[in-house]
């Protein structure tokens, strides 16, 4: 009926364009539209919104009438390319949660806007945070989750094979105990080795590489570092670790591992804090810094998501103002409390209370100081692929490890 009277209003002669517009005007009357001088999309990664995050939005439409935000949750395993290919397509949304990693291929794009973090947020960081969003001295995203990792031991195992579960300093210490375990306990292995084509398997190569003072690259200068003593040291360590882990470790990575160590065919692994959760009750378990390296100290991997602010949306300040608030204060500390986080801010100097003071979180946060950022490339996948590549080589005996390391370093280059 509607397209009947706009055909007979236009004398018989459909002209699209009026058309269009007719119908346009036609509709809006109809449903009550209301226009909004910016209309700012935020996407986050999950199964739902948290409410805080709508409380911020709603605030902020109310301090800011012509503004409506509309927050979308995307599920995990699609949020990320979504975000990234919207912006590619040249339709990018305001802002949205990504895995810092991605940080640097967006920016080297022009996808997303520097963030001026204020020197007084900056200050309230945890150690190294900012690093982790870091690429030739500009920040190019508000970090909003944070983890560390920790040594699981079980205790149980350990003194079955007759070695106290006390943690261990130096990773002599370590190949000890895991071969103790290894010879001594049937069907069990002293630790769990992740080797499967997944990052977290670079990620447990990391921790051990920031635990001797290694680095992969230099997130001022861009140059190259993993080709290093460092970097040689760690990868004989993580290759001499296939002796005393679980069979076959190519085909297992870290989430598989807490499976193995609740059946109690592992006695340590690393993983993250959220590990104490996921442990099946009765098991005796002591959580511990990871041990330190010939050159360096007990250090980990500092991970962080942040928000990224997308350009060419003509709506970047407001899109700035919404993900800085997100992103800092009573809302971040509710991210970490609920979640169960490594604190990613000082909290008691913007007037939270420390949210994890127990001995447990204190293996979490103590290594904070010692760790490195996950490393920042052009082509994240890319850098994966070479350096699980490199680890893998390690863990079958492929290559000397000079020779290993000195080829990825090679070929890093390419996607730095």
């Amino acid at each position: 009926m509607m397209l009947s009277l706009l055909y007979n209003l236009n004398g018989g002669n459909m002209n699209f364009k009026k058309l269009s517009s007719f119908l346009t005007i036609a509709i809006l009357s109809l449903v009550g539209f209301k226009a909004y001088a910016a209309d700012v999309h935020g996407v986050f990664c999950g199964s739902d919104l948290r409410p805080n995050y709508v409380e911020i939005a709603d605030k902020y439409m109310e301090d800011n009438p012509g503004v409506n935000v509309t927050l979308e949750a995307v599920p995990w395993g699609t949020c990320q390319d979504k975000v990234i290919n919207l912006a590619i397509a040249g339709d990018p949304v305001a802002f949205s949660y990504v895995g810092s990693r991605t940080l640097k291929g967006l920016a080297e794009n022009g996808h997303i806007l520097e963030t001026n973090i204020p020197a007084s947020q900056q200050a309230m960081y945890q150690p190294g945070i900012l690093n982790t969003v870091t690429h030739m001295g500009k920040t190019w995203g508000f970090p909003h989750a944070f983890s560390t990792k920790a040594l699981f031991m079980n205790c149980g195992l350990l003194e079955k094979a007759g070695v106290a579960c006390e943690g261990p300093q130096t990773w002599d210490e370590l190949y000890s105990m895991a071969e103790a375990v290894t010879k001594n306990v049937d069907g069990a292995s002293g630790i769990g080795l992740a080797g499967k084509d997944f990052d977290n398997t670079m990620h447990q190569f990391l921790n051990y590489l920031y635990s001797n003072g290694g680095q992969v690259i230099d997130p001022v200068t861009n140059e190259i570092t993993l080709n290093s003593s460092n970097a040689v040291e760690t990868l004989e360590f993580y290759g001499k670790l296939a002796n005393v882990s679980q069979e076959g470790p190519l085909a297992w990575e870290r989430s598989q591992l807490t499976e193995l160590f609740n059946d109690e065919k592992i006695a340590m692994y690393i993983n993250g804090p959220w590990g104490r959760g996921q442990h099946k009750e009765g098991l005796d378990v002591k959580t511990v810094r990871i041990p330190a390296g010939p050159q360096g100290s007990q250090g980990t991997l500092l991970i962080t998501d942040s928000l990224a602010v997308f350009s060419n949306t003509g709506v970047e300040k407001e899109a700035m103002e919404i993900a800085s608030i997100i992103a800092s204060g009573d809302s971040q500390y509710s991210l970490d409390t609920d979640w169960g986080l490594t604190p990613i801010m000082q909290y008691p100097q913007i007037g939270n209370e420390a949210p994890y003071n127990e001995d447990y979180w204190m293996m979490f946060i103590d290594a904070i100081g010692d760790g490195g950022p996950e490393p920042l490339f052009v082509d994240y996948k890319a850098f994966q692929a070479v350096m699980n590549s490199m680890i893998q080589g390690a863990i079958l005996g492929e290559g000397d490890a000079v020779d290993l390391v000195a080829e990825a370093a090679e070929e890093l280059e390419e996607y730095k």
